[in-house]
Parts: structure tokens; C-alpha cells; sequence
């Protein structure tokens, strides 16, 4: 009897260290989320054909409605005008209904795809990508991929398009249109093919292999001001900029690399954060991450002129705090000076992801991504890689959320908030049921429309 007594004792205690467990350590959950709302949904749209599509980048158009740039491989069903099924740049817009005004393809017989999409300060459009091509729309091709970028008139006609790269695989991912009226690309040069070129009045730069941050500033017509390299001996990439007010810039992306430009890797791939002048002088660069792989994505400036930046975590040590398992949505705010203000994880127990971060006019974040989760900080996953995108406030707490997809892999890309209230998220699927209407080809261009 005193054996039993002893036995149900030491469940007692286990039940009681176990719910005080739960109730004081909130390690596996955002406590911040307490406020999480599902956000509804008013329509999800597939475009494209029998072969690939995705979107890559959405923006608001000066008329209240958006426009969407990717790729597009096909050449039927709601792809026009193309001619072959090597990839194009897909440009799609649409009013403020989300009706579709028109479309354009651009590229070559080889292998194009657009990256970003900006508005111009003439009412235009400016796009990025990678090209392949030496014909059509595309007038030079220095071998393997190049930064192409192409200016648009409002309703998308080219009126003038470059071409940099050197023999190698040099891909451009973002653009933004600089305070002086001209544009900055960044995206990774292959420095081993461009033997060291690539650099303008970059002093003292060591020539190194593997692939580096790629900076290229241009005036107004497109033409070249300055190209500048950084990076070390293993694999950087830049992913995206921002220009700040007193006209310097802050790139962000992924390194592996401890030598030359990179002075405190924190192991495997880091957030890699740089600060350049106007004319391309590297003022400071910075690390953040863990032992595991890290990458930065995007990045916005805040309402109190410092800056959010987004990727993605698989580290849970160092500058992460915390991680819910498998890969975690990771978000930092720096100040101008590169100093790390806090950090936040997202996700649950499964690999979860993000791509782009947008700031709303009540100075929330909207962050846009994919998840293989459906606890934590996931409300639901319908199968393999759904869409995922969540709103936080200035603080970094999780307010709401939505996730989207079928029983294939569903990604998102791009997110943007129009004037009407509404958000649009766009990316890729490969499903045809549950969320996901229809499927027509392999992977299909994805946009999702929320409710005001």
C-alpha cells in the first residue's frame, strides 16, 4: 500500500511539473501571437499553360490596381504572344478589381526570367531578371546568364533594355530606382568566369573565386555609372536594397564565405548585410545568424528609420533565440549603423520559409513565404508547401495569418498592400484541389487576393 501511495504521489507531481511547464515556458510557441487572426481570403487565381510558370514580384500601380513580372515557359491557355517554350519575362497587369488589362512577354530564344518589378518615377515600369538570350528583345549576351534589365512605358512597351554579365552565370535579382532618377541592381557575379572583372574604382580588392554580391548603378538612360563586387572565396548573393535617406544603400542576402570582405561569419550561410555609399564604398558590413544556414531575402525601412530584414533560420544559437524546428521564418531590425535591435523566429515544427517583407500604410509588415507546418505558430497545412504570408506590428507580434494550397507544393513570392485595403500575394503551385482551383500544366502562376 505504500509502494501505491508512493506511485500516485509521484504522478501528481509529474502532472503538476508538466502543466507549470507548459503554462511558464512559451519555447515552443510565439508569445506575441496571442492576437492571431486567419485573414480571409476573396479569390485564388492560377495562370499559365501546359509547361511552368511562376510570379516572382507584384507591385501597386499608380491607378489603384497591381502589376505582376516572372516567367513564363508555355505557349497556350492564358499565356499570349509567345513563340517558343524556352522561358520569357511574363508581365501581367490588372485594374483594381483584379481584372487583367494585358500581358507582355519579353526575352530571347533562350532561357529568361524576370526577377522585380518597380514603378518609375515617369508612371512607367522597371524589371530585372536573368537572360540567356542573345535575339529577340534581348540585344547582347556575354554568355551563360546576365543581369537584364528592361524600361517600360506604362502600359509595357520597351523603351530601352541592357544586358550585364560576363561568361559566366551572373543573375540580377532586385532593382530599385535611386533618389538621382537612375537604378541600382544587385544580384551574384560569377568572379571566377569574369576573372576579376566586374569592379569600377573598387581599391585594393582582392580577386577571388566563387560567386560575390554584384552592385550595378546606372543613370537614368540605363547607362553604367559603377559596378562593384563584394564578397570571399565560397558562395554570396545578393537578394535585395534599399536605398536610405541620406542616399547610401543596405544590401542584404546569404554568404558562407569568413575571408576578404567578410570579417565575422557565424558559421555555414549568414545573413550578410552591407552598407554602401552613393558611388559604391563599402562603409560597413555585417553578419547575423547561427551555426546552421541563414538567409536574408528582403529587407524594408521602417517608420522610425531603421530596417526590417527577413529570410529564413535554420540555426538556434548565437543571434537566434529561438527556433520552433526544421527551418523558421527569421526576421531582424537593425539601425543604420548595422547594430542589431531584436530578432524574431516564425514557423512551426516543419521547414517554413519567407521571401519578401512590405511595409502597409498603418506601418504593419506583411511577410510572404511557404510552410510545411501546422502547429505553432501555423494554424493549418493542407500538403507539402503551402502558401504562407502573416502580418506583424512595428514590435514584430504575429497578428494574422493565412495559409494556402493544395496537396502539391504551393509557394508564395511577393506580397503587396493596395489602396483598397486588399493584399495580394503572388508565387507558384503545382496543385489542382482544396484551396487551389485548377492547375493548368506543371506549376502555375498563383495570385491570392484578401478581403478589405
Amino acid at each position: 500500500l505504500q509502494f501505491m501511495d508512493l506511485k500516485q504521489n509521484i504522478k501528481k507531481a509529474y502532472f503538476i511539473f508538466t502543466v507549470l511547464s507548459l503554462a511558464c515556458n512559451p519555447g515552443e510557441s510565439n508569445i506575441e501571437s496571442s492576437n492571431n487572426q486567419t485573414i480571409e481570403i476573396q479569390k485564388t487565381l492560377t495562370l499559365g499553360g501546359a509547361h511552368n510558370e511562376s510570379a516572382q514580384s507584384i507591385v501597386s500601380t499608380p491607378d489603384g490596381g497591381y502589376a505582376v513580372l516572372g516567367y513564363t515557359q508555355s505557349m497556350d491557355a492564358d499565356v499570349s504572344n509567345k513563340t517558343n517554350t524556352s522561358y520569357d519575362f511574363w508581365l501581367l497587369k490588372f485594374d483594381t478589381e483584379g481584372q487583367q488589362q494585358w500581358q507582355h512577354i519579353y526575352g530571347g530564344n533562350d532561357d529568361d526570367r524576370g526577377q522585380e518589378i518597380i514603378n518609375t518615377s515617369d508612371g512607367g515600369y522597371a524589371i530585372l531578371g536573368s537572360s540567356r538570350s542573345g535575339d529577340g528583345d534581348v540585344s547582347e549576351n556575354a554568355g551563360s546568364n546576365d543581369f537584364w534589365i528592361v524600361k517600360l512605358n506604362p502600359f509595357g512597351i520597351i523603351e530601352w533594355e541592357k544586358s550585364f554579365g560576363y561568361s559566366g552565370p551572373d543573375n540580377g535579382f532586385s532593382i530599385l530606382q535611386t533618389q538621382d532618377q537612375g537604378f541600382l541592381l544587385t544580384g551574384a557575379l560569377d568572379v571566377t568566369a569574369s576573372e576579376g572583372e566586374g569592379n569600377t574604382n573598387r581599391l585594393n580588392a582582392a580577386r577571388h573565386a566563387g560567386g560575390d554580391y554584384w552592385i550595378i548603378k546606372l543613370d537614368q538612360m540605363g547607362e553604367l555609372q559603377w559596378r562593384r563586387y563584394y564578397g570571399g572565396n565560397f558562395t554570396d548573393t545578393a537578394y535585395a536594397a534599399v536605398e536610405t535617406q541620406a542616399e547610401n544603400f543596405i544590401i542584404v542576402g546569404s554568404s558562407d564565405s569568413d575571408d576578404v570582405d567578410i570579417n565575422n561569419n557565424k558559421g555555414s550561410y549568414d545573413f550578410w548585410v552591407l552598407k554602401l555609399s552613393s558611388d559604391g564604398t563599402l562603409l560597413w558590413e555585417k553578419s547575423f545568424g547561427g551555426s546552421e544556414i541563414d538567409e536574408a531575402k528582403d529587407i524594408t525601412m521602417t517608420s522610425d528609420g531603421n530596417f526590417l530584414i527577413v529570410g529564413n533560420t535554420r540555426s538556434h544559437d548565437t543571434d537566434v533565440s529561438l527556433n520552433n524546428g526544421a527551418a523558421d521564418v527569421w526576421i531582424v531590425k537593425i539601425n543604420p549603423d548595422g547594430e542589431l535591435l531584436w530578432e524574431k523566429t516564425f514557423g512551426g515544427s516543419s521547414f517554413d520559409s519567407a521571401q519578401a517583407i512590405h511595409k502597409t500604410q498603418n506601418n504593419d509588415y506583411i511577410i510572404a513565404g511557404n510552410s510545411r507546418s501546422s502547429d505553432i505558430d501555423l494554424i493549418e497545412n493542407k500538403g507539402q508547401n503551402d502558401a504562407w504570408f502573416f502580418k506583424i506590428d512595428s514590435e514584430g507580434a504575429l497578428q494574422s495569418q493565412a495559409s494556402i494550397g493544395g496537396s502539391n507544393i504551393d509557394l508564395l513570392m511577393d506580397v503587396v498592400a493596395l489602396e483598397n485595403g486588399r493584399i495580394v500575394v503572388v508565387g507558384n503551385s503545382g496543385s489542382a484541389d482544396l484551396n487551389i482551383p485548377e492547375n493548368k500544366g506543371f506549376t502555375d502562376l498563383l495570385i491570392i487576393e484578401t478581403k478589405p
